[in-house]
């Protein structure tokens, strides 16, 4: 008998009561939980977060199926491993048995591996069940997505979590079977906390921490803080809560809601997020959303950029906290985000339109012969230091790109610009 073997492996569920959580796909008159205790289930991909079930539910369907079941890791396996499974399924199928082919970390496949399955599951030759952490939109093939039911597993909620900490410290019947330690409930709740809706993580801080403690004893914070490491915010600077985060930390900012914006702010910097990755979307708002409302903030930004990079971490990142406090307080136009459109799609639509003579350089004779300059009044001569001319093609004449709002320092450019037009009255 195996004794190595980790506490979070030996306590995989290997049916579906001692499956924990998931309530949302797996109810009592669920669809799901219906085809596997008929153990006929279709092709499917499981996504979500680490620790959550989802190689423990191929587990359990492995259990209940009364098909071939074959497993593979998309980190060791490539086309010559997933070729030789559809070859042997294709002659178990005809001789009468079918084959569920589970992928764990299926978004490590590239598109020429998904591709060599598309075939077989699209016939019958195999019932595909892959699990990724990663946004399967992103990272499966839309072909191979397209034919498969697309299963949402979310974190492990705090109550199933407390029932995993105790069902593997003292009675499950492949848990630790310690009755000689126990947890303070300031302990477990840290632990849990810490866990995030991790089973694994947890499983793995209760196996190391037990494995330290000999004898009667209680799990305390104190006892905690001497021998245990914590676990990293769950991030991925390239996946999906990567994506999901700079969009949430823009919208914060868009929607002046400040409180939410340091939050997830720090949430980035503490997952380990590069600042200037950030500092690169904080200017962009500063353009895109606040623009002439408050013309300081692209200064500021452009300044929180250049404190960071002389002081460095720790002490620049307060650069990133005064820059995502003012920005998410400042005044907000997209002004400018909304001409920079019309003036594109407007070139779009007329082409290359000839600059109207009286603003062309007069620099050579054949120029003056054709009346370069002619009409051209100086500005500074006019009374106000505005000669109202129109500087457009004739054929765009009177058009209107920049309107301007009435937030913050815009509004006095919106008078300035009625003050330019009743000038020309």
């Amino acid at each position: 008998m195996q004794t190595n073997i980790p506490l979070a492996e030996k306590m995989r569920p290997q049916n579906m009561d001692e499956f924990l959580g998931q309530q949302r796909i797996l109810s009592e008159t669920s669809m799901l939980r219906a085809a596997i205790l008929s153990g006929n289930v279709p092709s499917m991909i499981f996504w979500g977060p680490p620790g959550c079930g989802k190689t423990s539910l191929a587990n359990v369907i492995k259990n209940h199926c009364k098909k071939r079941f074959v497993a593979l890791s998309a980190v060791a396996s490539g086309v010559k491993e997933v070729k030789t499974v559809l070859d042997e399924a294709k002659v178990y199928k005809e001789n009468g048995r079918e084959t569920v082919l589970f992928i764990d970390e299926i978004h490590r496949f590239n598109k020429a591996q998904q591709d060599s399955l598309l075939g077989a599951v699209e016939n019958g030759t195999v019932t595909l069940i892959g699990a990724t952490t990663e946004n399967p939109g992103f990272e499966v093939n839309s072909a191979l997505l397209s034919r498969c039911q697309l299963i949402l597993f979310g974190p492990l909620q705090e109550q199933d979590m407390q029932n995993l900490l105790e069902s593997a410290l003292h009675t499950h019947p492949r848990g630790l079977k310690r009755k000689d330690l126990s947890v303070s409930p300031e302990a477990a709740q840290k632990l849990i906390g810490q866990a995030d809706g991790d089973a694994r993580f947890l499983l793995n801080q209760l196996e190391w921490l037990a494995g330290t403690i000999q004898g009667e004893a209680e799990i305390t914070l104190e006892l905690m803080e001497q021998i245990q490491y914590k676990k990293p915010l769950r991030y991925d600077k390239h996946g999906e809560e990567h994506y999901n985060l700079i969009s949430v930390l823009h919208k914060a900012v868009r929607g002046s809601d400040v409180q939410a914006a340091v939050y997830w702010l720090h949430r980035m910097l503490d997952g380990g997020e590069d600042p200037r990755y950030i500092l690169r979307r904080l200017m962009r708002m500063a353009m895109e959303d606040i623009g002439l409302a408050d013309p300081n903030a692209l200064l500021l930004a452009t300044a929180a950029r250049e404190a960071f990079d002389f002081m460095g971490v720790p002490e620049g990142l307060i650069a990133l906290d005064e820059l995502t406090v003012y920005l998410s307080l400042a005044p907000k136009s997209n002004s400018l985000e909304v001409m920079g459109g019309k003036v594109n799609a407007c070139i779009r639509q007329t082409g290359t339109l000839p600059v109207p003579k009286a603003f062309r350089n007069p620099v050579t004779k054949v120029g003056k012969d054709l009346g370069y300059g002619k009409g051209y009044q100086y500005d500074h001569d006019a009374p106000g230091a505005y000669a109202g001319q129109e500087h457009l093609p004739d054929k765009l004449k009177g058009m209107k790109f920049y309107e301007p709002t009435e937030y913050g320092r815009e509004k006095a450019l919106g008078e300035r610009m009625k003050e330019l037009e009743r000038l020309c009255m």
